[in-house]
């Protein structure tokens, strides 16, 4: 009988490597960034560590055995210079992780002018100086990869939001259009947007505002996101198992935006069915 697919297996192990490659992430200090740096060098990447933080950037510099540099993300000459440090230590850049952002909590009425230029400027035109500073860099070399930290606050809406999830929205609109531009080139563009992640950042936020995090029971699979949620998409995104994915936002939020809005919103334990898992259950 003849085989009707004679098409080679690869390797799907050794896709996810990244042998031989540098990957740079920005604002891989703490938190997303430092799960992310470890995870891409785990997989083989030598990994460019950019934090506004001198001291944060050389300490995961050292954990992953990578380049400490420092650079505002929001400052052109700053960008330009960690892209050529970059360049001068190890002759290329195949990858960029882009994890810089924070919210500033406000309602739409009350948001001042200063609070959202500076979430706008912390979130999109930093995104928009590596995308042209990092994507001629790539155009240059034959291709590459890019990997933006967007939110699910620019896919859906929030009280307090209201410049955050607008900036997110902004950021995911300019990913598409970066891969539609960038595909000819062999670059790939895409996001990850995160639900509720228990950040170290997040958690002292929280407590400052007096907050608590969202119980785990309001997304479905019953546990709370972590950094290694996040490190685990990414790298996935930057590696060769991503090959055929561009100008995606891949959401990792426990599902949290797949239900209904009225789900878990105030409704009494006795309406809402048990969304806890299995007591037999032992989440990863």
């Amino acid at each position: 009988m003849t085989r009707l697919d004679e098409s080679a297996i690869p390797d799907y192990p050794g896709l996810l490597r990244l042998d031989g490659r540098v990957a740079m992430v920005v604002g891989a200090g703490q938190g997303n960034g430092r799960h992310t740096a470890h995870a891409l060098a785990s997989v083989g990447a030598r990994v460019a560590c950019v934090d506004v933080d001198p001291d944060l950037a050389r300490e995961i510099a050292a954990e992953v055995g990578g380049l400490p540099c420092v650079a505002d993300a929001r400052r052109r000459d700053d960008v330009e210079r960690v892209v050529a440090e970059t360049l001068a230590a190890y002759g290329r850049l195949d990858a960029v992780v882009d994890i810089v952002g924070m919210a500033l909590w406000s309602t739409l009425l009350e948001v001042t002018d200063e609070d959202w230029d500076a979430t706008f400027g912390l979130v999109l035109r930093h995104a928009h100086l590596i995308t042209q500073i990092v994507g001629r860099q790539m155009v240059a070399a034959g291709g590459g990869v890019m990997v933006f930290t967007a939110s699910v606050s620019g896919l859906t809406s929030a009280p307090n939001h209201a410049a955050y999830g607008a900036a997110k929205a902004g950021l995911l609109s300019l990913v598409r259009t970066a891969a539609v531009e960038l595909g000819p080139s062999n670059i790939r563009v895409n996001a990850v947007a995160p639900g509720s992640i228990r950040t170290p950042r997040l958690m002292r936020a929280l407590q400052a505002r007096g907050d608590v995090p969202p119980p785990p029971a309001v997304e479905p699979l019953g546990r709370s996101g972590e950094p290694r949620d996040i490190a685990g998409a990414a790298l996935f995104l930057c590696s060769d198992l991503s090959r055929h994915v561009t100008g995606q936002t891949l959401v990792v939020d426990g599902g949290a935006t797949a239900r209904f809005a009225y789900m878990g919103s105030g409704l009494s334990s006795t309406v809402l069915p048990s969304t806890a898992p299995p007591s037999t259950a032992t989440p990863s």
